[in-house]
C-alpha cells in the first residue's frame, strides 16, 4: 500500500472520530486539556486497535461482525446520542456522569468511530500487507484529527449555550444513521 492510499483511508476513517470528538467537545460546559486528550488518545488507540484486530481476526471473524459492523455503530452511537439529549433536556444526571469523555461513553464512542478500521484490517490482512505502519498511521491520524475536533468543538460549544448537549447528540445520532445508510446502500 503506498503512503497515499495509506493517508487518504486514515483520513476517511478519522471523520467520524473528528465529527464525534467536535461534537461531544461542544456538549461539555468547559473543554479541558484532559478531555481533550482523552478523546485524542482513545479514539487514535482504538483506530490503531481495529486494524490490527481484524488483520489478526482474520476472514471467518470479520465477514460474520461485517454483517452488524453498521448496526453496532448505530445502535452506540444513537444510545449516546439519546443520553446526551436526555442529559441536556433534563440536567438528570450529576455533573461527573455527564462527561462523556470518562468510562463507559469514552469506550463505547472510541468503539463506534472505529469499527469500520476492523474492515480495513481485514483487508490489508487478505492483501498481505503487514499491519504495524498502517496501524500507527490510522491511528495518529485519528488522534490528530481527534484533537482539531476537539478544538473546534471547544469554540462552537458557547455559541450553542444550552442547545450544545442537544446539538451533540443529535450530531452522534445523525453520525450513527450516516453510517448505517452508507451501509445499506452498498
Amino acid at each position: 500500500m503506498d503512503l497515499l492510499t495509506l493517508l487518504g483511508t486514515a483520513l476517511a476513517l478519522a471523520m467520524d472520530a473528528f465529527a464525534v470528538s467536535a461534537a461531544v467537545s461542544a456538549s461539555l460546559p468547559k473543554v479541558t486539556g484532559r478531555h481533550v486528550f482523552r478523546l485524542a488518545f482513545h479514539f487514535g488507540l482504538f483506530q490503531f486497535l481495529m486494524p490490527v484486530c481484524g488483520w489478526l481476526g482474520g476472514s471467518l471473524v470479520a465477514r460474520h461482525l461485517a454483517v452488524v459492523d453498521h448496526w453496532l455503530a448505530f445502535a452506540l452511537l444513537l444510545v449516546l446520542g439519546a443520553r446526551m439529549i436526555w442529559n441536556a433536556s433534563t440536567g438528570a444526571e450529576a455533573a461527573a456522569e455527564k462527561d462523556p469523555t470518562r468510562g463507559a461513553s469514552l469506550v463505547l464512542l472510541s468503539v463506534a468511530t472505529s469499527i469500520d478500521a476492523l474492515a480495513i484490517g481485514l483487508s490489508l490482512g487478505l492483501l498481505e500487507v503487514k499491519i504495524w505502519f498502517p496501524a500507527v498511521v490510522i491511528g495518529l491520524v485519528a488522534g490528530v484529527l481527534s484533537f482539531v475536533g476537539t478544538a473546534l468543538g471547544r469554540r462552537i460549544g458557547p455559541a450553542l449555550g444550552a442547545w450544545a448537549g442537544r446539538v451533540g447528540g443529535a450530531v452522534l445520532i445523525a453520525i450513527g444513521a450516516r453510517i448505517l445508510v452508507q451501509h445499506l446502500s452498498a
